[in-house]
């Protein structure tokens, strides 16, 4: 392994990769404002390492902005935290800006715990991120001269998680959040497992870039298609055996904890996050290649009872933090025709900040404001999903033959399916080859975006599509894949992508002709079926119903597109390989435990695998309902 010296957006987020490209033109800082460093003392005598920016220009006291990192703070040559970049429309309203090392990362002491639980509250000396949070705040309005006894916080992705802990048990003081892109389930849906499936590359990557010093370091890769690497690496055995020697905690983690225990339960979020107490504004990103589940399931999580209406949600056509910088207009090769991510920092983040911590302005929105691709535009919602996507009038998308996908229900008796051979010497790559390190950069932050055709028509991925649509159809809501398959094996995994087809004569962009863009996708394992904390095994040839939950979604499938889903069983190396033959613990499984299995996707009367999607009719309403009237759009400046 050598020394990652980090781009500065790996400060900000978990994944290390948001391609923002903050401007090189940014203001000097040592203009604006007057930096002071401390060392903030926190109850068990750790002292964390923190920059206080306080603006020269102060006629009136200002309220803290405080954003905690594991990353460090990227100092540029006069000692200025480059973090700033990411807050020009905040730094414009004025703040007093504190950026601070979490202990034991950087410059902070202590010891570094990834995703440090919450503390237990029976032991007074006890501490987790939100009590340091809690003790910063507090030191803070005692020893910096200028404030209005408020602070704000935000962050993206660990600093999201690390902005949710703080509400945990919030300071009094602490008048505004903004969770973006925090992982809140780390098995169930986030960073290191989706439905129990091990995300190989990030997990093996990210515990050693966290854990091998203080420092961010990257891994040193010997080969430059990490597919092949990965493949080569062989059975997850091999991983401490080979590299780590078990001296990195979260590998150990991973492997000591393969099922839903106590330990991964914990960590959740599910059990502390009740009432809000705080105006907590979550953000999230349609392609989010990392924490898509986390900000929504906490918006979830708090909208349960929410009875001061402080629970608020935005959704837009972004990857892993991709709205922090940069105009937010493209994702890789797909143009939503204005600046998205500039407007959420102008006309969402700004003024939200502004309301809660200067009793300014008013809310920038009513609940929730998401992106509604396709269409390119804004929408605003008084719930999330909207309360007129009901499940019972979801309508379905059925598998049919020929590759047929269809409104219209299979008739046909008996069984029919459609089969592949799905084998873990020969996976299907998650993106096209050669596949870069996850760190630092490369394709990474923006491969949900690939055209899919790299595995279309492979052997073993089946697809089905409908006719190009006569109508536009409008998907809001959650989505949801009921899958009846079999395998030949004793545990397989399940592959689901929903896919908008483009016309092979696309005007707006020629390039993009006959595109296949995912818009919702997830993996379930199927030893899982029954339980998370308890796995069984297959039975071998017997149809199982699997329903696969790809969560919420805000797009537009437009007149001429069709609508595809595809289904496989390997998805490496964002995914480890499913020996397909059952075992104990899959992170202790052997070379020969791999085996090829035939898969079996059902499409027949009695066993119908299809897609309930929440789809609105073209009057405006869904399927099946009528009466109802779409919130209107939200202009937005270009």
């Amino acid at each position: 392994m050598r020394t990652f010296y980090r781009p500065l957006l790996l400060l900000l987020t978990l994944a290390a990769c948001v391609n923002t490209g903050i401007a090189e033109d940014s203001p000097d800082y040592s203009d604006l404002f007057r930096k002071i460093e401390a060392m903030i003392p926190t109850r068990d005598g750790v002292r964390l390492h923190t920059e206080i920016y306080v603006p020269k220009q102060m006629h009136h006291p200002l309220p803290f902005i405080i954003e905690r990192t594991p990353y460090g703070l990227d100092n540029d040559k006069k000692g200025f935290s480059r973090n700033l970049g990411l807050y020009d429309d905040l730094i414009r309203e004025g703040y007093i800006f504190v950026l601070q090392d979490i202990r034991g990362r950087y410059k902070s002491e202590g010891r570094f715990v990834m995703n440090r639980p919450p503390r237990e509250k029976s032991n007074p000396k006890s501490v987790d991120e939100g009590t340091d949070t809690y003790d910063t705040i507090e030191w803070l309005l005692k020893n910096v001269t200028g404030n209005n006894g408020r602070a704000g916080i935000l962050g993206i992705s660990y600093g999201g998680w690390l902005t949710t802990m703080a509400l945990l048990e919030p300071h009094p003081a602490l008048k505004a959040a903004s969770e973006q892109a925090s992982p809140e389930d780390q098995f169930l849906g986030d960073d290191f497992h989706h439905n129990g499936a091990f995300r190989l590359s990030y997990g093996f990557e990210y515990a050693a870039l966290m854990e091998t010093s203080n420092e961010n370091f990257h891994f040193k890769f010997d080969k430059y298609d990490t597919y092949e690497w990965y493949l080569e690496l062989g059975a997850l055995s091999n991983a401490n055996q080979r590299y780590f020697h078990g001296q990195l905690p979260t590998w150990n983690d991973f492997v000591e904890h393969p099922n839903y225990d106590a330990f991964w339960q914990r960590l959740a979020f599910w059990p502390y996050l009740k009432t809000p107490t705080v105006p907590n504004l979550n953000v999230a990103g349609w392609w989010d290649q990392e924490d898509f589940y986390g900000p929504v399931h906490i918006y979830e999580l708090m909208e349960k009872n929410d009875p001061k209406h402080l629970n608020y949600l935005v959704v837009g056509p972004w990857n892993h933090g991709g709205w922090a910088a940069g105009s937010g207009r493209k994702l890789g090769a797909i143009d939503f025709q204005s600046d998205t991510a500039k407007y959420f920092r102008a006309n969402v983040q700004a003024p939200w900040f502004a309301y809660w911590l200067k009793d300014k302005g008013k809310l920038p929105l009513h609940e929730a404001l998401t992106f509604e691709t396709g269409s390119n535009q804004w929408k605003r919602y008084e719930h999330w999903p909207p309360q007129y996507m009901t499940t019972a009038n979801n309508p379905k998308l059925y598998f049919r033959e020929s590759g047929k996908l269809s409104f219209e229900p299979p008739s046909q008796k008996g069984e029919a399916f459609d089969s592949y051979l799905s084998d873990p010497a020969h996976p299907v790559p998650y993106r096209h080859r050669p596949i870069s390190p996850t760190y630092p950069g490369g394709e990474w932050p923006t491969w949900l975006l690939e055209d899919q055709r790299f595995v279309d028509q492979r052997p073993d991925v089946a697809s089905w599509r409908t006719e190009p649509l006569q109508e536009d159809v409008v998907i809001a809501g959650d989505i949801v894949a009921d899958l009846f398959a079999s395998t030949t094996g004793s545990d397989a995994d399940w592959i689901v992508k929903l896919i908008d087809v483009y016309p092979e004569e696309y005007s707006p962009d020629p390039k993009l002709g006959g595109y296949q863009l995912i818009i919702a996708d997830e993996v379930f394992r199927s030893r899982f079926r029954k339980s998370f904390e308890k796995p069984e095994p297959i039975v071998p040839n017997q149809v199982i119903e699997y329903k696969i939950d790809l969560h919420t979604n805000d797009h537009a499938f437009l007149k001429g597109h069709r609508i595809m889903v595809q289904v496989q069983s390997t998805w490496f190396p964002v995914i480890d390989r499913n020996p397909q033959t059952f075992v104990e613990n899959i992170f202790k499984a052997t070379e020969r435990d791999y085996r090829p299995a035939t898969q079996r996707i059902y499409r027949s009367a009695q066993h119908s695998s299809h897609m309930v999607v929440p789809v609105e009719s073209p009057g405006g309403g869904t399927i099946g309902v009528s009466n109802f009237s779409r919130q209107p759009s939200v202009g937005q400046s270009q």
